[in-house]
């Protein structure tokens, strides 16, 4: 009987089907979406720069600012220092090493930056600063354009000749005024073999518990490099920070809308279908029908169509999501990926889903007596 319904009434079941596709095909497309939007904020918000700079602690602050790096120096095994420890949730922890010289007649800052950003998970990410290769350079927008030097051209610095592998673009900061190195190059160059003067890192203020997270952080410092003192950029972690916390609100109060809006839509559909029913359903009751085998009619009806449902809207909503998707966050865009998990989620809870959306109007139209029914018709 159940088969031969569904065939009697196809278009009824069309637009049951049609309601529990929408809400699938809209509760993937967000989910994916909010996956999408998560990934491109963090990304958008990594770019920002590090947030975290540690120094010597005998670094004179007022140096530190005015020159824009310490002059003090530290051993780079402190970098493994920090990255065995994992008591404080850093990323892209990268190792510096900076000095200022008098080069062609033009004050300039050389750089080196370590080629690996440690991750005290050991987790692999995209690196937030470039690597150079040894032996080459990176050379700041201002003194490429005012001694006119170009990609591929060789250059001396402090009696050693490096090819200028790559002019970089304008920052309009001091970045402009920079000759990058390898830090091993750099090291070598200036005579200051496995010192650093500075370590770079990234750090979620999730990660910390508490009002105060620079003073978690440097409590947790003082255990693992006594001799050390930690700078936040606050503006960059606060903002960090907020743009997250928005983002994660913003789709929990949107989802739970959305599902409201899909549950009264299946409610009313099967509202509209047992009201154009009711004296079928009087008939039924009048010739020894239950209830209870009528209302399973519907329910497995709304069953069946919540699971059909859920492998269309999958796919409707997995194919949405992956050609709109890459034209609102170009950034991840490659990210964006089908959420396979999410199928076998839609296949159990779209069926449940469709049930309780019906249950109200169903229980409504076949609690009626069988004598009402008829005579109201």
């Amino acid at each position: 009987m159940f088969w031969k319904e569904i065939c009697y009434r196809k278009l009824n079941f069309l637009l049951a089907l049609m309601g529990v596709v929408a809400a699938v095909t809209l509760v993937v497309v967000f989910i994916t979406m909010t996956k999408a939007s998560q990934n491109e904020t963090r990304r958008l918000t990594r770019d920002m720069g590090f947030n975290l700079r540690i120094v010597p602690k005998e670094t004179d602050m007022n140096q530190f600012w005015v020159s824009g790096y310490s002059n003090r120096t530290m051993p780079l095994e402190y970098v493994n220092k920090l990255v065995e420890a994992k008591a404080v949730e850093y990323a892209h922890i990268t190792a510096t090493l900076h000095k200022k010289i008098e080069w062609q007649d033009t004050e300039v800052i050389l750089t080196g930056i370590s080629p690996e950003e440690l991750e005290p998970k050991a987790v692999k990410k995209s690196k937030m600063i470039f690597a150079i290769p040894p032996e080459k350079v990176y050379l700041g927008y201002e003194l490429a354009k005012a001694l006119k030097i170009e990609t591929g051209d060789k250059i001396e610095v402090l009696g050693d000749s490096f090819v200028v592998a790559k002019t970089l673009s304008e920052t309009g900061s001091d970045d402009d005024i920079r000759i990058y190195f390898d830090l091993k190059t750099l090291q070598k160059l200036v005579n200051m073999e496995g010192r650093i003067n500075e370590i770079m890192a990234l750090n979620c203020m999730c990660s910390t518990k508490g009002d105060d997270p620079l003073g978690e952080i440097r409590r947790v410092l003082e255990g693992i490099m006594p001799d050390t003192k930690v700078i936040m950029n606050r503006t960059i972690a606060v903002a960090r920070e907020r743009q997250r916390k928005m983002v994660d609100n913003y789709f929990q109060v949107i989802l739970p809308v959305l599902l409201i809006i899909c549950v009264l839509w299946i409610g009313a559909m099967a509202m509209q279908n047992t009201m154009q029913r009711q004296q079928e359903i009087g008939i039924l009751r009048a010739i020894g029908f239950s209830t209870y085998k009528i209302s399973m009619l519907f329910f497995k009806r709304m069953a069946f169509s919540g699971f059909v449902g859920a492998f269309i809207g999958f796919g409707l909503g997995t194919w949405l999501s992956l050609e709109y998707g890459p034209e609102v966050f170009k950034v991840t865009a490659r990210a964006i990926k089908p959420l396979y998990g999410m199928l076998w989620q839609a296949v159990i809870v779209a069926p449940l889903f469709a049930i309780l959306a019906s249950f109200i109007p169903i229980m409504y139209a076949i609690g009626k007596q069988p004598a009402q029914i008829l005579k109201e018709d």
